[in-house]
């Protein structure tokens, strides 16, 4: 009998998510009750392994796998209440742990399709394809959210494969969801170099360094690099309000798609996680601009990340590029302190939160002391004309490949220019109000009379998208409401 491929055991593990929606458990709550139970049986197959996560017998899988009824839910509770109290990875992994499935009849179901499948045997990259796959399946749950933290993997492969990480270097992200950008520079150094047992060492313990202030993605995240075969008792990521306080380390490379917004997560946390008071803007000695944006705190943030050197590719809306006050003075330092070399404009229909506009900057930091580093920067306009949706075109590696080729990542002073790809001195730049660098060229066909819409289909498919989320938004409030009533009409 043939092993399931890596997308039917994604099948296979996704399919119990629909019945746990009866059961009024939402496909995120689903994901980290799976994390939670694959974890537990791959630390049963692994046990007296060097680097196995070492759980407790009593909290065992052997001892959860043979349980049904209220005596499974009971050391489940038990188990996932315990395990949070652990260090190293287990206390990031089951960090605030509670059992959301209900029902021990479902449970079970849960647990035994778990056990029939042996997790550990199987290569890090299959395994990391697996969770990868539900990591998926739950951004593609708009009702839930979990899209804020998804980054199109053809995006995502395009950015590192330009940056060119080597082996030796050490790689963050600060704002890194369920780890992504990371774990693509890892196949990226796997699959281009033969790394030697010191370098594999290195790139296992010591390469990664990520952080992200929700308790739940930084599990998905600890979880993902475990499958991947990234650290060992402990894990790379940790949770962390990177905005909080100047970095303790400084990195070769900076990859990150920092969260959008103006006043969010500028929030000051207690031990336990909780909300304490809100904070309008962050004080830090190393940053230039006191603004309560947290893309340009995250941009800030990441310019004292980088060492001398290092080199950062950084997702940012177009508010990044032509905001004024704060929005200046980051640009003003970005054109001096690095090299801004390249900006990729992105098109819309790309992210799970509808109508985003953003960019990619890609910059080289330098030392004080040098002047103006940046001479002039190239922009690469994907957006103009381009029409992408996440389900009927979304933008695959292919869309990307002229830009790859022309940013010459082994010689940018071969680059040339071309329709979508031109050269602005930085005398331009400064010459523009507020160091506006929203540059753009290209004549927009949608703006042109009797062409003021995308060819029929993909405005179709957009406007099906767009009715799709907001049908699901609907459900969502009416089940609410209903459990709500529900719950009133019950008596005390």
């Amino acid at each position: 009998m043939t092993s399931p491929s890596p997308a039917q055991l994604v099948a296979r593990v996704w399919s119990l998510a629909h019945l746990l929606r009866n059961d009024g458990v939402g496909y995120g709550d689903y994901l980290e009750q799976i994390t939670f139970l694959l974890f537990l049986k791959m630390a049963g197959e692994m046990r007296g392994q060097p680097d196995a996560p070492e759980v407790p017998e009593a909290y065992s899988w052997e001892r959860l796998r043979g349980l049904t009824g209220a005596e499974l839910e009971t050391q489940y509770r038990r188990t996932l209440e315990e395990l949070a109290r652990e260090p190293g990875l287990l206390g990031v992994i089951f960090r605030k742990a509670h059992n959301k499935v209900n029902d021990p009849a479902t449970l079970r179901r849960v647990v035994s399709l778990i056990d029939e499948q042996q997790w550990s045997g199987l290569p890090f990259d299959v395994k990391g394809e697996i969770y990868e796959g539900l990591l998926q399946k739950n951004a593609e749950d708009v009702k839930g959210g979990a899209g804020q933290y998804f980054t199109p993997r053809s995006l995502i492969e395009a950015m590192v494969e330009v940056t060119h990480p080597k082996p030796g270097e050490t790689i963050a992200d600060p704002a890194c969801g369920t780890g992504g950008f990371l774990l693509a520079a890892r196949d990226y150094l796997v699959k281009t170099y033969r790394l030697d047992p010191d370098e594999r060492e290195d790139l296992r313990e010591r390469t990664f360094h990520g952080a992200d202030i929700v308790d739940s993605v930084v599990r998905l995240a600890a979880m993902n690099f475990f499958l991947h075969g990234i650290g060992g008792t402990t894990t790379p990521v940790e949770r962390l309000d990177s905005l909080a306080t100047p970095p303790a380390r400084a990195v070769d490379i900076v990859l990150a798609n920092p969260p959008f917004g103006v006043k969010g997560a500028l929030v000051e946390l207690d031990e336990d996680g909780n909300a304490v008071r809100q904070q309008q803007s962050y004080a830090r000695p190393d940053f230039t601009a006191r603004t309560s944006n947290k893309q340009l705190n995250f941009l800030q943030h990441i310019l004292s990340l980088l060492r001398v050197g290092g080199r950062a590719a950084v997702v940012v809306p177009d508010n990044v590029l032509f905001e004024a006050g704060a929005g200046e003075v980051v640009r003003r330092r970005l054109l001096h302190d690095c090299n801004l070399h390249t900006v990729l404009r992105l098109p819309t229909g790309i992210f799970y939160a509808q109508g985003v506009k953003a960019n990619v900057l890609f910059f080289d930091r330098g030392a004080s002391g040098e002047g103006a580093l940046t001479r002039e920067v190239w922009f690469y306009d994907l957006r103009t004309n381009q029409h992408f949706t996440l389900k009927t075109r979304p933008m695959r590696r292919e869309d990307l490949r002229d830009f790859v080729e022309a940013y010459r990542a082994e010689d940018r002073t071969a680059r040339q220019e071309s329709e979508r790809f031109r050269r602005f001195t930085l005398e331009e730049l400064l010459a523009r109000d507020k160091v506006n660098l929203d540059a753009f060229w290209l004549k927009d066909d949608s703006l042109e009379e009797g062409s003021d819409l995308p060819a029929p289909a993909i405005l179709a498919a957009e406007i099906v998208e767009s009715l799709e989320a907001a049908l699901d938004e609907f459900r969502q409030v009416a089940g609410e409401l209903g459990r709500e009533e529900a719950e009133e009409a019950v008596p005390a």
